[in-house]
C-alpha cells in the first residue's frame, strides 16, 4: 500500500474527482509522453449516456491523433477493464500505471500477456475513493463493470 501519488497519478485522481462531481463514476486517466500530460479524461458513461466512455477512452479521445503511442504511459486510477485494455494493446501503449486494483481486478493479466508493463500502485486514496462510491452506488457500479 502506498499513500503518495506522483504528479501524473495526482492528475488522474483530479480527473476522477471531476467526473464524480459531474454525477459520474470516479475514475480518471491521463496519457503521458516525455514527462508531459498529453491527454486527460474521466469516466463519462453517466453524464453522456454512453456505455463506452470510460476514463481511459475519454483520455485517448482528448489526446487526439498523436501518431505512435510507443513512447507513452497511461495512468488510470483503477486497473483498466478489457475495453480499455484492448485500446492500450491496439495502440501499442507500452506501460499502464494503475492507482489500484482492489476494487476491480480489471484486465491486468490480459495486458501482461500482451507484453504491456503494468504497475499497480495500490494507492489507498484510489481504493478508498472507489470503495466509497461502490458502497453508495452498487447498481451503477455493477452496470459499469457489466455485472448487472
Amino acid at each position: 500500500m502506498n499513500s503518495v501519488p506522483d504528479k501524473y497519478m495526482t492528475a488522474a485522481i483530479d480527473e476522477a474527482k471531476k467526473g464524480h462531481s459531474e454525477g459520474g463514476i470516479p475514475i480518471g486517466a491521463v496519457l503521458v509522453r516525455d514527462g508531459e500530460i498529453i491527454g486527460r479524461g474521466h469516466n463519462r458513461r453517466v453524464q453522456n449516456n454512453d456505455p463506452v466512455i470510460h476514463a481511459e477512452i475519454d483520455c485517448l479521445r482528448n489526446a487526439g491523433r498523436i501518431g505512435s503511442y510507443r513512447d507513452t504511459t497511461l495512468y488510470s486510477t483503477l486497473m483498466p477493464c478489457y475495453l480499455c485494455a484492448g485500446a492500450v494493446v491496439q495502440f501499442g501503449i507500452p506501460r499502464v500505471v494503475a492507482g489500484e486494483s482492489r476494487s476491480f481486478e480489471g484486465a491486468k493479466n490480459f495486458l501482461l500477456s500482451m507484453g504491456v508493463e503494468v504497475i499497480d500502485l495500490d494507492l489507498d486514496l484510489c481504493a478508498d475513493m472507489m470503495a466509497d462510491f461502490i458502497k453508495k452506488n452498487p447498481e451503477l457500479w455493477n452496470e459499469d463493470i457489466g455485472e448487472l
